[in-house]
């Protein structure tokens, strides 16, 4: 296991908010408000309760500085986040109107892009305040934000994947057969932390017929012998994502689930080896869907082939037909293919991927073969 990165500076944060105002303007956004969630602590460094009703707001704007708006009795935890020298805090109390605090901040007659996850409470106050602003999501408006990561972001995406593979090989050594998802999805999360993650996202451990669905939640169907079983788990380390996955048999498997396995699997292989800077984000979709489509089996791909990964472990960009946002150096996702027949059994092989200056490297490294356990 790799050691604990150096945390990210003010500097950092300074960076980042400036490149997001400058990123919005050049959309043609009057600026960028970021409510609590992933965006927030990206860019500044600060979770606030995660539960809070109470209006908390990061205002960019090209050619003004920073300001957090916060409750007063949560700013001396905001005075605390890394990103806190980069900014101004202003503050408001109980029984104050927020908006009121926050409208002098804006532009009266801009479109600006909001984080995914804002409450609709705040922009609905917002737009009551300033009836002259429009909004939209930073998905649509800004999608590509948070997508190229440097190298202090690639390191932990790196150890993440790092641990992810550590969890997948000690998975193998426990028992299947006889044992409930529930149990074997235990074990991957007890092995996610073990290896570092301080959050565990998903454990899926689809077995025989549960593997058709691509997210099954683990349950209480006993695994047994001569099932195949999808495994695909991940979570955060160092604040960044892994995401991997696996498909396993008990026992010794059958011609047609061994030839199902293959064929997912040198689709994922071609994906990969088709990215590169330049590319559509649709290309690596097609490419892994041609494979499997040739193999007969197109009809039972029934997702897209990869999300982008970092702060959190499904972001921008996607693998899918008509994204056309072309790959750049130090582009994060997965590529993970799969195959899914109802009622007997599904495949999936997933990898993190990131984008280099000529084509792409893993972040995941185990044997991409189908493991017989016991």
């Amino acid at each position: 296991m790799t050691g604990t990165p150096a945390p990210f500076t003010a500097d950092d944060y300074q960076a980042r908010m400036e490149r997001a105002a400058r990123a919005a303007a050049d959309a043609g956004l009057a600026g960028v408000l970021v409510a609590p969630g992933p965006d927030l602590v990206w860019l500044t460094g600060y979770a606030p309760p995660a539960a809070t009703e109470r209006l908390t707001l990061l205002v960019l704007a090209a050619g003004q500085d920073p300001v957090l708006v916060v409750p007063t009795l949560e700013a001396p935890d905001a005075e605390k986040a890394a990103g806190a020298p980069a900014l101004t805090l202003r503050d408001w109390t109980d029984g104050k109107d927020p908006y009121a605090t926050t409208a002098p901040l804006l532009d009266a007659g801009g479109r600006f892009g909001v984080s995914d996850n804002a409450w609709a409470l705040h922009l609905l106050g917002l737009q009551k305040a300033l009836p002259g602003t429009s909004y939209v999501s930073l998905t649509e408006g800004l999608p590509m934000l948070r997508a190229v990561k440097d190298a202090a972001e690639l390191e932990r995406l790196a150890a993440a994947g790092e641990a992810a593979d550590a969890t997948y090989e000690e998975i193998l050594k426990v028992s299947f057969a006889g044992r409930r998802e529930s149990e074997v999805a235990g074990d991957l999360a007890d092995l996610l932390r073990r290896f570092g993650h301080s959050q565990v996202d998903f454990t899926v451990v689809g077995s025989g017929p549960n593997g058709a669905n691509p997210h099954h939640e683990a349950g209480e169907r006993v695994i047994e012998n001569g099932d195949m079983v999808v495994l695909d788990f991940g979570g955060l380390k160092h604040g960044y994502g892994s995401d991997t996955s696996r498909t396993v048999h008990v026992g010794e498997p059958s011609a047609e689930e061994r030839r199902v396995h293959d064929v997912v699997r040198e689709a994922q292989e071609a994906a990969f080896l088709a990215v590169r800077p330049g590319i559509a984000c649709q290309d690596v979709d097609r490419v892994a869907r041609a494979h499997i489509t040739e193999a007969g089996y197109g009809d039972r791909f029934i997702h897209r082939t990869g999300h982008g990964i970092g702060v959190t472990t499904h972001e921008p960009p996607y693998m899918i037909e008509g994204e056309e946002q072309p790959l750049v150096p130090g582009m994060c996702f997965s590529v993970e293919p799969g195959i899914y027949l109802p009622g007997r059994f599904g495949v999936r092989i997933e990898d993190i991927v990131t984008v280099t200056e000529d084509g792409g490297r893993r972040l995941n490294n185990t044997s991409r073969e189908m493991a017989v356990v016991h």
